[in-house]
């Protein structure tokens, strides 16, 4: 009994010496990030960005792959299902970590039990965009039009329960305003038709709207995060404008593990990427973007974060009838 006692001892000791050791002498082999966009959008471009750097500070290749489809949820499945050994890596937003788990009948992964965040390091944040010839020239006095206006102003989005779509659901509700939702199938359509006239505004994301906000064919009144884009520092943020201190509705980027993953690495991971998002090589690439680079906190400030996130936009999906409608 002694020998099978101390044995199991030992076992256990073992076990316990080797936590520490798997940090220590991880990587020993390349690690894949896998990212939902196809490569060339904003969120693909600073991946590779912070993946170089990876590579240099871990010392073994990172590899960048691009699995889009099914509303960015081919890659979470794909990352979901793969070894928790921390050699394959998710990058998500609020779409698929947040909105699609009320917005689809069939999620094939658990969001929650899944993944654990490595670092939360930009948001991503829409711009509030009108036609030029709507004589609302600020957030106030849209509000004030959009509560008197007879049709109802009308808004564009690239699809009903997309995170641009929402967010104007959401200062519809804060606002008790009347308007009308009109859904397109992509980004560069549903700005087309503002700039067209055909409907008078939205949130738009800041990489397909500023070229048209400089060329006077968009106006824009609001940001809709709590702090200005650096790209656009006369535009006020919504927050601010309408007197609606905690109103902030922005999708963002994380870096996720799958859940299992030894904690020694997934902290090593988070300290590299706290390090890496100080450089200001990387704050200059995402602002250059329109996103606004954050200082990664915590992995239980960023769990309690999801999870505020997931309740906020899961909550407005049941409150428009819109869950499992895709």
């Amino acid at each position: 009994m002694k020998r099978y006692l101390s044995a199991a001892l030992c076992a256990w000791a073992f076990a316990i010496a080797a936590v520490p050791a798997q940090a220590q002498d991880y990587p020993t082999r390349p690690i894949t990030i896998v990212v939902p966009l196809a490569p060339g959008s904003g969120l693909d471009a600073l991946v590779r960005l912070y993946a170089d750097k990876l590579q240099t500070s871990l010392g073994k290749p990172v590899i960048v792959e691009n699995k889009p489809g099914a509303s960015l949820m081919l890659a979470a499945q794909f990352v979901a299902s793969a070894p928790a050994d921390g050699y394959t890596l998710l990058v998500s937003t609020s779409s698929a970590m947040a909105i699609n788990l009320a917005l689809f009948k069939k999620v094939n992964y658990d969001a929650e039990k899944d993944f654990i965040p490595i670092a939360y390091y930009v948001k991503s944040p829409f711009i509030l965009i009108v036609n030029p010839d709507l004589p609302a020239k600020t957030v106030p006095e849209l509000i004030a039009l959009a509560k008197t206006s007879t049709p109802p102003l009308s808004f564009s989005s690239p699809g009903a329960g997309v995170a641009q779509h929402l967010s104007m659901e959401y200062m519809k509700k804060r606002f008790d305003l009347n308007m009308v939702h009109v859904p397109y199938r992509s980004t560069p359509q549903s700005i087309t038709d503002i700039v067209a006239g055909h409907v008078q505004l939205g949130f738009a994301e800041a990489g397909a709207s500023l070229p048209l906000i400089r060329e006077g064919k968009l106006r824009a009144l609001a940001v809709s995060s709590l702090m200005p884009i650096p790209s656009l520092p006369d535009v006020p943020p919504f927050a601010r404008a309408a007197n609606a201190p905690d109103f902030e509705a922005v999708s963002w980027h994380m870096l996720f593990a799958p859940a299992a993953t030894p904690r020694p690495i997934v902290d090593k991971l988070h300290a590299e990427m706290k390090k890496i998002m100080s450089d200001p090589e990387m704050k200059e690439k995402a602002t250059t973007i329109g996103l606004l680079p954050i200082d990664p906190p915590s992995i239980a400030d960023t769990q309690k974060y999801l999870a505020a996130e997931r309740e906020k936009w899961g909550s407005l999906v049941k409150q428009l009838g819109l869950e499992g409608s895709q």
